[in-house]
């Protein structure tokens, strides 16, 4: 479970030696004058993308729940809000990465208006596409992995 941890970390503290500043707000103004980082930064990005759908649980790191060897875990014990709550925020935590991808890599709300809401709809969108498109791995593939 650590494994993954530690690559989004590095792709963190990386991206933060090239900003230079913990803030979000330094980060994209940064951006804004170098251009967005993920350019530059193109295997930092990949890492942290795949990092981030590690975190959040998707289809081919979805080593938790496995619905084929399960009988889909929390789906089958709650029901109603309960399980209505545990969807919510597993697409929150979409959301949120999307979002974090948006202010580290595309350099944030400094995009004109409708390119951020297409980049931040895309990034979202990939997430969903990235779990119909590939199987689930298995743990020591994981590991290898990152």
């Amino acid at each position: 479970m650590i494994s993954y941890e530690v690559g989004f970390g590095l792709t963190v503290m990386g991206v933060l030696s090239v900003s230079g500043s913990f803030s979000p707000i330094e980060m994209i103004f940064n951006q804004k004058v170098v251009g967005s980082y993920s350019g530059p930064l193109l295997p930092l990005f990949f890492l942290f993308y795949l990092t981030s759908v590690a975190e959040t649980s998707r289809a081919p790191f979805d080593l938790a729940e496995g619905e084929s060897e399960l009988v889909s875990g929390f789906n089958v014990e709650y029901s109603g809000m309960t399980f209505a709550l545990f969807f919510l925020a597993e697409y929150a935590s979409i959301l949120f990465f999307s979002l974090l991808m948006e202010v580290i890599f595309f350099s944030g709300l400094l995009l004109v208006w409708p390119f951020y809401r297409v980049t931040f709809v895309m990034v979202g969108l990939s997430f969903i596409w990235l779990r119909s498109s590939f199987p689930r791995v298995r743990y020591d593939n994981l590991m290898k992995l990152f």
